[in-house]
């Protein structure tokens, strides 16, 4: 089971940014990337060789690394391909939040170690939205616990089907508070463009201006996984469970690529939020989740 999932996830997880990228595009009237363009990047990074600062240490090139590792742990905690998850525990929701908690201080710690003031501005920029964007995520997953009447992410995430008759506002807020999460966690606009390359809005594309050859490589596959996560954690609330596990399984990929779409038009739809406004946004969706709180608590 474990391996499997780690197949599937290894696998489908740039696909997901290249379903955003084909959606921008097109909305755009544009002709784009081909849908597989991260893994040909990938692939030629990996290929390439690295070029090391002498003023760096093991931690900048651990910093990558870990962010994958993470990601992937992370992936193997949620139920996608049936209806209970690879690694489950009582309170294992809790270690999924800090398990991305954990690849974001080597993630900062890799900038930190170049000792670019540049990179280290993007990282206190990333620990300090970070800070905001954690208690909703964990204030939705309380939300879930409660409706679940249990402790474990697997069936946090799989209650959701009959509770939409009796809990509805109550996930509706939950489904409202993660989607800003996600972009917010995966530096996607209206938080963070990708793209850009300006000094006063980058965030977490300054953190590995530094990173090169497979480093890089490791650095964008590990941004896709995590992208891919919290896609399949969103559309875990979203989506009935059916008893059948490939068709659980197929719901549920399809879903996180119906979520690249969205994503795609939001990104095509509106701008980039001065920076002053992130930390407002991220408020909002940490009062949202606690007013789900509230309703599950009546």
């Amino acid at each position: 089971m474990i391996v499997l999932q780690l197949i599937v996830v290894i696998a489908l997880a740039p696909l997901m940014l290249g379903v955003i990228n084909r959606t921008k595009a097109i909305i755009a009237g544009r002709r784009g990337q081909p849908l597989l363009q991260l893994y040909y990047d990938v692939a030629k990074l990996l290929r390439r060789g690295s070029v090391l600062s002498k003023s760096t240490t093991l931690v900048f090139l651990a910093g990558p690394a870990i962010a994958l590792t993470a990601a992937l742990l992370a992936s193997l905690m949620l139920p996608l391909i049936g209806s209970s998850a690879p690694i489950a525990f009582t309170g294992d929701f809790i270690l999924f939040v800090y398990v991305f908690a954990l690849s974001r201080f080597f993630t900062t710690s890799a900038a930190l170690d170049t000792g670019s003031a540049f990179e280290g501005m993007g990282a206190a920029r990333e620990v300090t939205f970070a800070c905001l964007a954690e208690p909703a995520l964990l204030l939705g997953l309380l939300a879930l616990a409660r409706l679940a009447h249990s402790l474990t992410l697997s069936s946090l995430l799989t209650v959701s089907g009959p509770t939409w008759r009796t809990a509805s506002a109550a996930l509706v807020l939950i489904v409202a508070s993660w989607v800003i999460v996600l972009l917010a966690e995966n530096s996607r606009v209206p938080f963070d463009d990708p793209n850009t390359h300006l000094e006063l809005t980058m965030i977490h594309e300054v953190m590995v201006l530094d990173h090169g050859g497979p480093a890089f490589g490791l650095v964008l596959y590990a941004g896709a996984v995590k992208l891919f996560v919290f896609g399949a954690l969103v559309a875990a609330v979203v989506l009935p469970h059916p008893a059948n596990t490939a068709a659980h399984a197929a719901l549920n990929l399809a879903a996180v690529l119906v979520i690249g779409v969205f994503i795609g038009i939001v990104e095509s739809a509106m701008g980039r939020l001065r920076l002053v406004r992130i930390p407002q946004l991220l408020i909002t969706a940490t009062l949202i989740a606690a007013f789900a709180v509230v309703l599950v608590l009546k």
